[in-house]
């Protein structure tokens, strides 16, 4: 499997030496130029950052995502294809279709695999799809595996990365980490947080290092009820965030 650079941009291997951000699907280029713009700006730390043209790849390229995914490798910055695992459910030749289209149509880097189951008798299947995308890129897909919660440990050899939380900074910040996450490199989680006040993002990080995320989405939008998209747009402390965790962004 591919591996993220210690700087967090860029698609050389290599491992994750500090932290940066994964965006795990802004809203499409058209609702939302200013998000994807920003992700591009020289010293941005950002990761990876997750394309979803219509809850996959969508029936035809779109020209839209098309300039937005070119940006974003252009600038350094893995582009993931965002595949629905339905927590087990979708049938494996409807997620190696959709794999195929990312490739083809958007020359994806890896794929960010939502809705992962997180048992141990779903772990074989995983694993089926995980080897078949990796080949689907000739061994250089960067996989990551969105359970949401810490899954079984046998995961973390079927994935480049592990989405451990997903979630309300209510709950966040009462967060235990998993026992077995001490035996892998910090790098290897990813954390993506919602409702995290502004006066609470530098605890929201130091959690995160603590737990060994080396990646993370922190936004101060609220979800729940009436807000379902809350890691669709930028946090209103998005500069902060880069300043705290990336190179620096001139203002």
């Amino acid at each position: 499997m591919s591996h993220l650079t210690a700087t967090g941009t860029g698609t050389d291997t290599g491992t994750v030496t500090g932290m940066g951000v994964g965006v795990p699907g802004y809203a499409h280029p058209l609702l939302a130029p200013v998000e994807w713009a920003e992700l591009t700006r020289p010293g941005t730390p950002v990761h990876w950052a997750v394309l979803n043209v219509a809850e996959g790849p969508g029936e035809r390229p779109d020209p839209h995502c098309l300039e937005a995914a070119g940006r974003l490798r252009n600038a350094g910055v893995r582009v993931l294809g965002h595949l629905d695992l339905c927590h087990g459910s979708r049938p494996y030749a409807e997620l190696v279709s959709d794999a195929q289209r990312f490739l083809d149509w958007y020359k994806a880097d890896g794929f960010y695999l939502d809705r992962a189951p997180a048992d141990r008798a779903d772990l074989p299947a995983v694993r089926r799809v995980s080897a078949t995308l990796e080949a689907l890129r000739d061994g250089e897909a960067h996989l990551v595996l969105g359970h949401g919660t810490h899954p079984y440990p046998g995961y973390a050899e079927a994935a480049d990365q592990l989405v451990t939380f997903s979630g309300a900074w209510t709950d966040y910040r009462w967060s235990q980490v998993a026992e077995w996450t001490a035996d892998h490199p910090a790098g290897k989680f990813v954390h993506l947080v919602h409702g995290v006040p502004r006066t609470h993002l530098d605890e929201a990080l130091r959690i995160a290092r603590w737990q060994g995320a080396g990646t993370v989405f922190m936004t101060d939008r609220p979800g729940g009820p009436g807000h379902t998209a809350p890691f669709h747009s930028l946090p209103g402390y998005w500069d902060e965030i880069v300043s705290r965790i990336g190179r620096g962004v001139s203002e």
